[in-house]
C-alpha cells in the first residue's frame, strides 16, 4: 500500500541512519568509536534511580492526569519562573517527552502552507515535524564566522504573509551556539511585531559553559506567544526515560493536552515522581556532569586544532562540535568514508539543513579516552584524505 503523502514529504532522520549503521558495524564485530548521537555516557543519578525504585515499590503504576501530576507540574514551574524568569505556575506546564512537545505544537498551530522560521543549521527533527503538519520550513542560515549566531535582519527578511511561527534553539543542537541577550531581545521583538509565535526549544538549558542561558517567554509581553519546551534527557542523563514539557498560556496548554490525550494519553507514571526528585533534590551529580562535558569540550578542541583541514567553533553550551573542513566532498559522502575507513562515526552537516553542508557534528558526551582515540584516528583519516 502507497504511504502517506505527508510520511513522503518527511526526510528520514539523519542521526537515527548514522546510529543504526553504527549498531550494525558493532555487531559485525567492528571497533567503531561513534561520536554520533547526542546521548550523555553517564548514568542517571542515583537520588533519582532511587525515587523511581520507591514509587514502583508504593505501587504508583497507573494511569496519571494526562496533563501530568500536579506535583511535577509546579516544580517545573517553580524551576522555570526561579531560574529562568518565566512568569508561569503548575497550570502553565504540560509533562511530556520534549520531542513529543514540539511535535504537538507544530500539529496544534500550523496549518497547510503555513511558514515557520527556522535558524539553520538545526536540529534534525523540526524539518520533519513541520512538515508533517503540512506546514512549510523556511531555513534561514546562520554562519560559522558569526558562531551560527541566529541574524535577527535576516530572519525578520525571511517573513512573508504566510510565516506564523519562529523556532528558537539556544543553546542549540548542532552548533552549541548560546544566543545572546541582545540578539534574543531583537528576535521576540520581531515576533511581536509580526504576531509570530515562538517555539522556543531549551532541552539543553543547564548546559552551558559560558554566556548565560535566556528564555524568550521571559521577556515583556512574551509569554502568551510562547512554547517553551525543555526536559530532563540532557542534563540529568534520563535520555531513556522521556520526561519532558511544555510551558505556556493556559489555552495553549489545553490545546496541547487535547492532542496529548488521544496519543500517549500520559508520560509513565514512576518516572514523574522520580522527576521532582531530579529538579528539586540533590544536584550534585547533574554539575558534575556539566564540568566533566566542559573538559571533554576543551579536550576536543585542543585535539581537532591539531588536524589539518579542519576549523572549530568553541561552543559555549550543549555537547557538540561542529567542525568545518576544507575538503571538496558532500558532507554524507564525508562521514561514510571516516566511518568506513576510520571506524569512527560522526553526523553528516547536511542533516542539519542546507547551511550544514560542509560540517560535520561530533557529540563529546563520551568518554575522555574515546575522544583521545576517535579524533586520533580522524587525524589521519584527514591526512591521507
Amino acid at each position: 500500500h502507497m504511504v502517506s503523502q505527508r510520511l513522503q514529504n518527511v526526510p528520514a532522520s539523519g542521526t537515527v541512519a548514522i546510529s543504526n549503521k553504527v549498531s550494525r558495524l558493532k555487531a559485525e564485530g567492528q571497533d567503531i568509536i561513534s561520536f554520533s548521537m547526542g546521548e550523555p555516557d553517564f548514568t542517571t543519578p542515583t537520588n533519582v534511580i532511587d525515587a523511581c525504585k520507591e514509587s514502583l515499590d508504593n505501587g504508583f503504576t497507573h494511569y496519571t492526569p494526562s496533563l501530568g501530576i500536579p506535583e511535577l507540574r509546579r516544580a517545573v514551574a517553580e524551576a522555570a519562573h526561579n531560574d529562568n524568569n518565566i512568569p508561569c505556575r503548575g497550570a502553565n506546564v504540560l509533562i511530556t517527552p520534549a520531542k513529543q512537545a514540539i511535535f504537538m505544537t507544530f500539529l496544534a498551530y500550523l496549518d497547510p502552507d503555513d511558514e515557520v522560521l527556522i535558524p539553520n543549521p538545526a536540529w534534525v527533527s523540526y524539518e520533519a515535524c513541520v512538515r508533517l503538519a503540512g506546514a512549510v520550513p523556511v531555513f534561514v542560515p546562520t554562519y560559522f564566522e558569526d558562531g551560527f549566531v541566529p541574524d535577527p535582519a535576516m530572519m525578520e527578511a525571511a517573513i512573508t504573509p504566510k510565516t506564523k511561527m519562529m523556532v528558537i534553539n539556544t543553546p542549540c543542537n548542532p552548533t552549541g551556539c548560546v544566543i545572546p541577550d541582545n540578539v534574543l531581545r531583537e528576535l521576540v521583538s520581531i515576533a511581536e511585531a509580526h504576531n509570530l509565535l515562538i517555539l522556543s526549544d531549551e532541552i539543553y538549558e543547564k548546559v552551558i559553559y559560558e554566556g548565560k542561558h535566556l528564555s524568550a517567554a521571559a521577556y515583556p509581553d512574551m509569554f502568551d506567544r510562547t512554547i517553551t519546551v525543555s526536559g530532563l534527557s540532557k542534563t540529568y542523563a534520563m535520555t531513556g526515560w522521556r520526561m519532558g514539557w511544555a510551558i505556556a498560556n493556559e489555552d495553549i496548554i489545553s490545546n496541547l493536552n487535547k492532542l496529548q490525550s488521544h496519543s500517549i494519553s500520559c508520560c509513565v507514571s514512576f518516572a514523574q515522581q522520580a522527576s521532582i526528585e531530579a529538579i528539586k533534590g540533590d544536584q550534585t551529580q547533574r554539575n558534575a556532569f556539566t564540568k566533566e562535558f566542559k573538559q571533554r569540550r576543551d579536550l576536543a578542541i585542543d585535539l581537532i586544532d591539531e588536524i589539518k583541514g579542519l576549523d572549530v567553533n568553541v561552543p559555549q553550551g550543549a555537547f557538540y562540535l561542529f567542525p568545518r573542513y576544507t575538503a571538496d566532498i558532500k558532507s554524507s559522502k564525508l562521514v561514510t568514508m571516516l566511518l568506513e575507513e576510520a571506524h569512527v562515526a560522526m553526523t553528516p552537516g547536511s542533516a542539519f539543513g542546507p547551511a550544514g553542508e560542509g560540517f560535520f557534528r561530533m557529540s563529546y558526551a563520551t568518554g575522555e579516552e574515546q575522544i583521545r582515540e576517535g579524533l586520533d584516528r580522524a587525524k589521519k583519516f584527514f591526512a591521507n584524505l
